[in-house]
C-alpha cells in the first residue's frame, strides 16, 4: 500500500451504526407508518473517514471507543475487515451504542441518532502519543480540551482538519471563534456555513469564515464544492451521477481533500479529488462506495475542471 509522508493521519471521533432506509413510499409524518424499498446496516461516523483514507493508501490511527453491545461488535468487525490499525481503539466493559436511523433519498437524508456518552480521551495526550502528520476532527468541537489540544498540535506542527456537522454555535461565540482560528482546514456544508456565520449568502459566509480559518471548504451537494485559501477561491462542479444514498458522502469528500493535501497538490486538485470521492460515495449505501486509488483515478476523470477567482 502506498503510504504517504511521516507519521499517521490521526482521526479522533465516534463511529455510528447507520440504519439506512431508502426509497420511501412517501414522506414520514407523525402517526403514520412508511415502508422503504431498500435497507442496510452500515458502519458510519468517524469509521467512514478512517476507512476512506486507509483505502487511499494512508497510515491511519483512529481513536474511538467500543463496548459490549452488538453495534460495537458490528463496527469493530468492519474495521478489522478493512485492515484498520487498532492501536487507537479503547474497549469498555459497558455498552457503547452509537446508532443513527437514516431516512434517505437521492438528494438528502434525515437522521435520528442516539449515543452512549463516555469521557473523551484528552486530545493533548492523544496527540503527544501519536505525533501525527495531520489531525482530523469529524465534528466541530470548541471545548477547553479541544482548545488545549490544538495548541499542542500547533507546537508539534500538526495540520488540523475539522468538519462541522449539525452543531449549535456561531462565530459570535469567542470560544468557537478561537478554536476555528487554530484550525487549518474547515469543511462545513452550505447550511452549516450560513448558520455558523449568520450570513444570508454563501459568498458572505465564505468571507466571514476565511477571516478566521486559513482554508475553508464548503460542500454544495449537487452544485459541487467551493474552497477559499488566503483570498483565492476555487469552484468545482459536481459529477453527473445517479445517487443511491448520500449518507457518508461528506466524510468521503473530506478524505479525498485530505488525501490530495497530504500529497502536496494545489487547492484546485484537492477540491477535485474531494468531489470525486464524494461522488463515488453516493453510488452505494452508506460508506460502501468509498474509492481506492484505482477507482479514484476513474472518478477524477469525470470531475469538471476547477474554476478560480481572487
Amino acid at each position: 500500500m502506498d503510504v504517504v509522508g511521516d507519521g499517521p493521519v490521526l482521526v479522533v471521533g465516534p463511529w455510528y451504526v447507520d440504519l439506512i432506509f431508502c426509497e420511501l413510499a412517501r414522506p414520514v409524518r407523525p402517526g403514520t407508518e412508511v415502508f422503504a424499498e431498500e435497507f442496510d446496516v452500515v458502519a458510519g461516523g468517524a469509521f467512514t473517514l478512517a476507512m476512506a483514507l486507509h483505502r487511499l493508501g494512508h497510515e491511519v490511527v483512529w481513536v474511538t471507543d467500543f463496548g459490549t453491545d452488538l453495534f460495537s461488535r458490528h463496527v469493530l468487525a468492519r474495521a478489522r475487515a478493512e485492515g484498520l490499525d487498532e492501536t487507537g481503539f479503547a474497549h469498555h466493559s459497558v455498552p457503547v451504542r452509537n446508532v443513527t436511523a437514516v431516512l434517505s433519498d437521492s438528494t438528502d437524508r434525515a437522521m435520528v441518532s442516539f449515543r452512549d456518552r463516555l469521557a473523551a480521551p484528552s486530545l493533548t495526550t492523544v496527540l503527544e502519543r501519536n505525533r501525527p502528520r495531520m489531525l482530523l476532527l469529524p465534528i466541530l468541537r470548541y471545548d477547553a480540551d479541544t482548545a488545549a489540544g490544538l495548541d499542542i498540535a500547533c507546537e508539534l506542527g500538526v495540520e488540523v482538519f475539522m468538519d462541522c456537522q449539525d452543531v449549535a454555535g456561531t462565530l459570535d461565540d469567542p470560544a468557537l471563534r478561537e478554536v476555528l482560528g487554530r484550525v487549518d482546514i474547515f469543511a462545513p456544508n452550505v447550511d452549516e456555513a450560513l448558520r455558523l456565520t449568520g450570513a444570508s449568502t454563501l459568498d458572505e459566509a465564505l468571507e466571514l469564515l476565511s477571516a478566521v480559518v486559513d482554508t475553508v471548504i464548503v460542500k454544495r451537494g449537487g452544485a459541487g464544492a467551493t474552497a477559499v485559501r488566503r483570498g483565492r477561491r476555487v469552484d468545482v462542479g459536481a459529477v453527473a451521477v445517479t445517487a443511491v444514498d448520500t449518507t457518508g458522502a461528506g466524510d468521503c469528500f473530506n478524505a479525498g481533500f485530505v488525501h490530495a493535501t497530504l500529497r502536496g497538490q494545489p487547492l484546485g486538485e484537492c477540491l477535485s479529488t474531494a468531489v470525486a470521492c464524494g461522488a463515488a460515495a453516493v453510488t452505494g449505501l452508506g460508506s460502501a462506495g468509498a474509492p481506492d486509488l484505482t477507482e479514484l483515478a476513474r472518478w477524477l476523470a469525470e470531475v469538471p475542471r476547477p474554476g478560480t477567482s481572487r
